[in-house]
């Protein structure tokens, strides 16, 4: 797509990937909003206040971002929360619930929200953003997982409902990324956060617009099952498990 001259609300874009990406929107020309629970300008960049978890809240932003930009034609729900577990105690359901809350009734908060909208123009981008590990498990992350599944899924659905309507839909799948310095030090293998951006912003540009944004660090992860590493790669992701307490 055209990333150029867009108006792009980015909710979760108040810092990490979201606000990386936002940055790139701005610096090819669109007019970008970050939305968060932080308030205030960011970067320059102008910002709504928005609890994903919150349906009035969601609807507040809505209503203030069509006001201030009718115009708007791209909509990227990066909101979500990645949060260890561990299943042999029964009080991992507080995580859980969080975990679902944000990464999946958030992303379908945000979707229904702004999808009138972009029908009524006839155009329109919706960028959803699962993760690599809703294809590949990293069991020290459960829920996180099992939420990114269902947002890939969720993205399949909501394409063909579309479909015919030009609103697209693409899936953003991240792996591992470096959205701090320190997250080298615990993950070596994260990518780092300036590369990705690039990778990702010249994949957004394609024309057509791919259905998953994938850059070569995560096809491990999305093409496991078809490439017959999917038992070997959980096994060693699974180590991370002995991090645990009482493990």
């Amino acid at each position: 797509m055209d990333i150029t001259n867009r108006t792009v609300f980015v909710v979760g874009g108040t810092s990490g990937i979201g606000l990386g990406l936002a940055r790139r929107f701005a610096a090819a020309g669109s007019a970008v909003i970050v939305g968060g629970r932080r308030t205030g300008p960011i970067d320059g960049l102008a910002s709504v206040g928005i609890d994903v978890t919150d349906p009035e809240s969601v609807l507040q932003a809505r209503d203030r971002v069509l006001a201030e930009h009718p115009e708007l034609d791209v909509v990227v729900t990066m909101a979500g929360v990645m949060l260890t577990e561990d299943l042999r105690d029964p009080a991992h359901i507080t995580d859980a619930e969080s975990t679902i809350a944000t990464n999946v009734l958030g992303t379908i908060r945000v979707i229904d929200a702004f999808t009138p909208h972009l029908i009524r123009r006839g155009a329109g981008t919706i960028v959803t953003v699962s993760s690599g590990i809703g294809f590949l498990p990293f069991p020290i992350m459960p829920t996180y997982g099992a939420s990114k599944a269902a947002v890939h899924a969720y993205s399949e659905a909501l394409r063909a409902q579309l479909a015919g309507t030009g609103v697209e839909v693409a899936e953003l799948v991240p792996p591992a990324v470096a959205t701090v310095p320190e997250a080298k030090s615990t993950n070596p293998r994260a990518l780092d956060l300036t590369d990705y951006l690039d990778e990702v912003t010249g994949l957004l540009a394609e024309e057509p617009t791919p259905d998953e944004i994938l850059v070569p660090g995560v096809l491990m992860h999305r093409w496991a099952e078809r490439d017959g590493t999917y038992a070997e790669l959980v096994a060693q992701r699974s180590k991370a498990l002995a991090a645990l307490p009482g493990r």
